[in-house]
């Protein structure tokens, strides 16, 4: 128990960080692309965290896989209702600019601003496991320099199940973009957690390029490249798929919807128009 207190303590921190920040930049519109660096910044360094516990902590501190599922679901709950609408998701951001709600240069600053997040966060978290505050993260820190993959099949098995986690999880996450909060944020908590727990002997079904940079691009067994093709392109590809499909084209390359045709929904009723030409017909 003392491992997950330090957890516990070390999540705190940096939850209270988050808040912080989009506490004190929520009225600067210039400078959203901090919030989406802090954004990163929490989501890396919590997750970082959180696979530290399920690769040791399942064996040095008798945590079961239902823990370390539960740790991770409140994780994202929480990175999502700290966060509000900064992602840390350089796939989310890309999805405002080729729906055309965002402008190129911000666009750029945002997700510049999500792997230097992400990169702060690998460098905080290498720190904070070499103070060595117990067992796990004595082990972990030991474990730093030769970490092991989350990218435990080829590369194309890995591009084709980042593709498909992205792609459905697009589909969903755009389908309630203008529901509540209170809605949005825990089935998209639930939606990540499940995805992750069943891709875990997969990819982890990171779809986040930023979160895969901190939490893999590190580790041996891959190139760079290889990497890149996973967990880059794969939720690029994904995400692109999920917006032609939800929106029949992507409006940032072409105008012309390819699926879906563009009549009105709602007809006047025949019974009103017949109505309105007897009247005309009286006068």
């Amino acid at each position: 128990m003392s491992g997950l207190n330090a957890s516990l303590g070390y999540f705190i921190a940096i939850v209270a960080f988050g808040i912080s920040s989009r506490v004190l930049l929520r009225r600067r519109p210039r400078l959203d692309f901090l919030l989406e660096l802090a954004a990163s910044f929490v989501l890396a360094a919590c997750l970082l965290e959180v696979q530290t516990i399920v690769e040791v902590g399942q064996w040095a501190g008798g945590l079961g896989p239902d823990v370390c599922v539960t740790i991770l679901f409140v994780v994202l709950l929480t990175h999502g209702v700290a966060c509000g609408n900064a992602s840390g998701n350089p796939t989310l951001t890309l999805v405002r600019f080729l729906t055309l709600e965002e402008t190129p240069i911000p666009t750029l600053l945002a997700v510049a601003g999500q792997f230097l997040g992400a990169h702060v966060a690998l460098l905080a978290a290498l720190h904070y496991w070499g103070l060595e505050l117990t067992d796990m993260h004595m082990i972990k820190n030991l474990m730093a320099s030769s970490c092991s993959t989350s990218l435990r099949v080829s590369v194309l098995h890995g591009f084709f199940t980042e593709c498909v986690c992205a792609l459905v999880f697009h589909l969903v996450h755009l389908s309630m973009r203008r529901r509540s909060a209170m809605i949005r944020i825990p089935l998209v908590a639930v939606l990540l957690t499940f995805l992750s727990h069943t891709a875990s002997d997969y990819t982890s079904a990171y779809m986040n390029p930023s979160l895969a940079y901190s939490l893999t691009f590190n580790c041996p067994g891959f190139t760079l490249t290889e990497y890149a093709i996973v967990y880059w392109l794969g939720p690029l590809t994904g995400m692109s798929m999920a917006l032609f499909l939800y929106i029949g084209h992507i409006p940032r390359v072409f105008s012309k919807n390819l699926l879906y045709s563009q009549k009105t929904r709602f007809r006047v009723p025949k019974g009103n128009t017949s109505g309105e030409q007897e009247d005309k017909k009286k006068k």
